[in-house]
């Protein structure tokens, strides 16, 4: 895997801490049949196979064998386009649909978005996580092939006008924003390095615990969890 996107899925995989801490955020929400939308290499998909049946959908067939590799039998994984609608499985709803990281990497968000919902069967939930601030797009976004990265209350106008109803939004990572911010402009860094992702994981423990306690007023990301109304 030499691309850039690759890379940075590879160098996400060493932020452990930080991965499991996001998880932590969503967990409650998890149950039932649960879809992983654009699973990569397979980060996060281990993890929710503990909270119900999971499957696994990406556009990369690389991506997919190592995924497979990783959760050994223990989700369906295979091919799958929520741009364009189409999956490996048969036509199924979910009680969770989990999309980390995904739809900045998508054209035509809004069709994506639509499909999400069609995927949801009704009262279930919708876990977004997508980059924020419009003004920390640069170099580093384009070469991992982001398409936009979104502010907090566009996103949700979005979702509510596709049906959705919102059920709560967060900011999180203000540190990872502020490293965005610097590798971009002061170093001028054209893709995520694993060793500052090393030195963001050894540091997360003390920064992500403080927002637990304090909403960030920025941040590298935004979640939110959205219901598809009943």
């Amino acid at each position: 895997m030499e691309n850039s996107g690759a890379k940075t899925l590879e160098s996400m995989s060493q932020a452990v801490w930080y991965n499991r801490w996001t998880l932590s955020k969503f967990k409650k929400y998890l149950k039932g049949d649960i879809l992983e939308v654009g699973c990569g290499i397979g980060n996060f998909t281990s993890y929710l196979t503990r909270y119900g049946k999971v499957w696994a959908i990406d556009i990369e067939r690389g991506y997919i064998n190592e995924t497979k590799e990783k959760v050994n039998g223990k989700a369906f994984v295979g091919e799958g386009n929520i741009e364009s609608g189409k999956y490996f499985f048969d036509k199924r709803e979910f009680n969770t649909v989990v999309c980390l990281n995904v739809l900045e990497h998508i054209k035509d968000d809004r069709a994506a978005i639509k499909n999400l919902f069609q995927l949801l069967e009704a009262g279930g939930y919708l876990i977004l996580l997508v980059p924020s601030h419009p003004n920390l797009y640069g170099v580093i976004d384009a070469s991992i092939g982001h398409f936009r990265r979104y502010a907090k209350d566009d996103l949700l106008d979005i979702l509510k006008k596709d049906g959705f109803t919102i059920f709560s939004e967060s900011r999180l990572n203000f540190l990872g924003a502020i490293g965005w911010w610097i590798a971009q402009n002061i170093f001028k860094e054209k893709t995520v390095k694993e060793n500052r992702v090393k030195i963001f994981n050894f540091l997360a423990p003390l920064t992500l615990t403080l927002e637990n306690i304090i909403k960030p007023p920025f941040g590298t990301s935004i979640l939110v969890i959205a219901q598809k109304k009943l």
